[in-house]
Order: structure tokens, then C-alpha cells, then sequence
């Protein structure tokens, strides 16, 4: 797959036959001043920061120029966007703001049997302060509603990323060497 030139753009809410492309602010977040809407084309700019921050430490050790670390990063962004659009279409890409201003993302695919987390990502600022947590026992409340389970794969190396989940109730059920599969069963 190439990188395309422009990013794709994100669906439209009112091309997702009929849903709102939302999932409700869990009420602890709400109430410290977070929220989530869908995201938008306007948030490119900051998403490809924030992807660039989630890869700041594996690439601190390589010797590139900060223009070639940039480049890099930006391509890597431009695909994984492309590959989202293209493979979850379906999903709800929502941006999750602290008193109007961005700290991350959340992708969610809800469907049945599972629904699947596409992708969390917060602002280093952000991280450690129980968003993700709230958000995923959120989506696990809305999915066991619908005897539903959830998964998600998790970089191998993302242990912080990995203990969190196990601590939600989530386990292992594959292992692909670069990526771990997890699986919170339906209740």
C-alpha cells in the first residue's frame, strides 16, 4: 500500500447508514472536562502529531535527521489513516477533547460478535490519567449490553498499553510476534 498524497477524508456521520458515528462521553470524563466527537478532516494536522508522539521513543535512538524522522513519520501516519478508512469504514474515529482542545483518539468498531478497539491514542500530557481506562470500560458496558465481547491487538512492546488491559479483564489469544491479540469476552 502507498502512502497516498492527500490523506483520505474521514465518513461522513450521515454516510453511516443511520448511526451517529458517537459514542456517549462516559460520565467520569465528562465530568473533568473531557468529551468525544467525531473526528474531522481539520484534525489531520494534530492526529499526524499525535501518531508522531506515539513512536517519539522508538525512533529517539535512530540517527536520521529530524527532517528524514519527520518524513518517516508522516508516510507511516498517511498509511496507517488510509488503512483505517479502508478496513474500518464502519467505525466510529473519534477525537477526544479536554475543554475544547485535543488530547487523543479513540476508534471503535462496533459489531457483532465483538466489537473491535481500532486504535487508542493520547498526548504523552494525557496518558497515566485514567482516559483510557474510562473509555474502555465504557465500550465494555455498552458492548456486554448486547452480549457482545470486545478485542484489539496491542504492539508487543507496549507493555504499559498491555497491563492496563489485562487489568480491564482482557486476555491473550494471540501472539503474531509484532502484535498481541486480546479479547475481553461477552459477559
Amino acid at each position: 500500500m502507498q502512502a497516498p498524497s492527500q490523506p483520505l477524508p474521514f465518513p461522513r456521520s450521515d454516510d453511516r447508514q443511520g448511526r451517529d458515528g458517537r459514542l456517549a462521553t462516559p460520565a467520569l470524563l465528562s465530568e473533568r472536562g473531557f468529551a468525544l466527537r467525531p473526528a474531522r478532516d481539520d484534525d489531520l494536522p494534530w492526529l499526524r502529531a499525535l501518531y508522531a508522539s506515539t513512536r517519539a521513543e522508538e525512533l529517539a535512538t535512530i540517527p536520521w535527521p529530524d527532517e528524514a524522522k519527520r518524513a518517516f513519520l508522516d508516510s507511516q501516519f498517511a498509511l496507517q489513516h488510509q488503512h483505517y478508512l479502508l478496513h474500518y469504514a464502519d467505525a466510529d474515529f473519534l477525537a477526544i477533547e479536554r475543554n475544547g482542545a485535543p488530547v487523543g483518539r479513540y476508534y471503535l468498531q462496533r459489531g457483532a460478535p465483538y466489537h473491535l478497539i481500532v486504535d487508542i491514542s493520547l498526548l504523552p500530557a494525557a496518558r497515566g490519567h485514567g482516559i483510557a481506562s474510562a473509555l474502555i470500560e465504557h465500550s465494555q458496558r455498552d458492548a456486554a449490553a448486547l452480549g457482545r465481547g470486545l478485542h484489539l491487538h496491542v504492539a508487543s512492546d507496549n507493555i504499559g498499553a498491555q497491563r492496563l488491559y489485562r487489568r480491564l479483564g482482557f486476555v491473550q489469544i494471540e501472539d503474531s510476534g509484532a502484535h498481541r491479540r486480546l479479547c475481553w469476552p461477552a459477559p
